[in-house]
């Protein structure tokens, strides 16, 4: 599906399901130049992929894409890739064959900085100074787009500020890192992933930690920017980010994933809808538990129990 960033909430948009090119001008004015491809593109594909650390296999002919604007759930017990799988879609780790794409690219041919615009990483290990202010964290975000002499500029600091609102993590901008809490330092990570402005965003257990408010507020912050991104979308150039999350918590996929990956000694084991994955005999099999998917009775998405 095709939207315009001016209008794509409006579904009664003439252009709406025409691609970009076709799209002369959309009924709220917003002419051909402005009009963006945001919502169901394959941005990031993962082909035949395959990975190992030591020699030993991790990650075993994946293949999947991962669409603007969706948020994509990566579940699966312990020592299933997930994380290695963060680590090879971000360049950490290369792959042991197989590709990354974005939008054609090969990943891995591209040099550091422009892998930077394209793909940002909220990691799950915390090795920040803990005498860095959180703007400072922020702005370390801007790296790939400064200049040789490290200088940052008015957009620069407009894009911090940006971000640090949008995720709630402006009064803290003078705090150090050190000072802060579990929750106010994965918001601000968080943060930092967005003023990468980049077209994906890889999240890696951004729950581990938290407690129960916290993991709601960043959750939503993330579905908040996938689905809603205004003026963000402008700012970034590709329209809708897409983020693959990592999660343990089976009832935070059921609430925000759009769709879900499940896997399984470093094989894909499902993918699809959440109504589709959660599948009670599905998961006991993958975690080796009895489980259940019930019916949430204060709300449309499954609950998932053990029996």
């Amino acid at each position: 599906m095709y939207w315009h960033e001016c209008c794509w909430r409006r579904r009664n948009c003439q252009w709406a399901s025409l691609p970009r090119w076709q799209a002369r001008r959309s009924s709220c004015g917003c002419c051909a130049a402005a009009a963006r491809l945001i919502f169901g593109a394959e941005m990031l594909e993962v082909r035949d992929l395959s990975a190992a650390y030591s020699g030993k296999h991790v990650l075993k002919d994946l293949n999947f894409c991962l669409q603007a604007g969706e948020m994509l759930a990566v579940i699966g017990p312990n020592g299933a890739g997930k994380s290695t799988l963060v680590r090879v879609l971000s360049g950490i780790l290369p792959p042991q064959s197989g590709q990354v794409l974005f939008n054609g690219k090969n990943l891995a041919k591209l040099p550091p900085a422009e892998r930077a615009q394209l793909i940002a990483v909220v990691p799950q290990a915390r090795s920040i100074p803990p005498a860095y202010t959180a703007w400072q964290v922020v702005m370390l975000g801007r790296t790939p787009y400064l200049n040789w002499f490290g200088q940052t500029s008015p957009q620069d600091e407009e894009l911090v500020h940006l971000a640090m609102e949008r995720t709630s993590t402006l009064e803290l901008a003078p705090r150090l890192v050190g000072e802060l809490s579990g929750g106010e330092l994965q918001r601000v990570l968080l943060a930092r992933a967005l003023v990468q402005t980049t077209p994906v965003l890889l999240l890696d257990e951004p729950t581990t930690h938290l407690d129960l408010q916290y993991q709601i507020s960043l959750l939503n912050q993330v579905q908040d920017l996938i689905h809603r991104p205004a003026g963000w979308a402008l700012a970034n150039g590709h329209g809708a980010p897409g983020a693959l999350v990592v999660l343990h918590d089976l009832n935070l996929v059921a609430r925000f994933a759009d769709r879900v990956l499940l896997l399984v000694q470093g094989q894909l084991r499902a993918l699809g809808s959440v109504s589709e994955v959660l599948q009670p005999e599905l998961l006991s099999e993958a975690f080796g538990i009895a489980l259940d998917v019930v019916q949430n009775p204060i709300g449309a998405h499954p609950l998932v129990v053990a029996r």
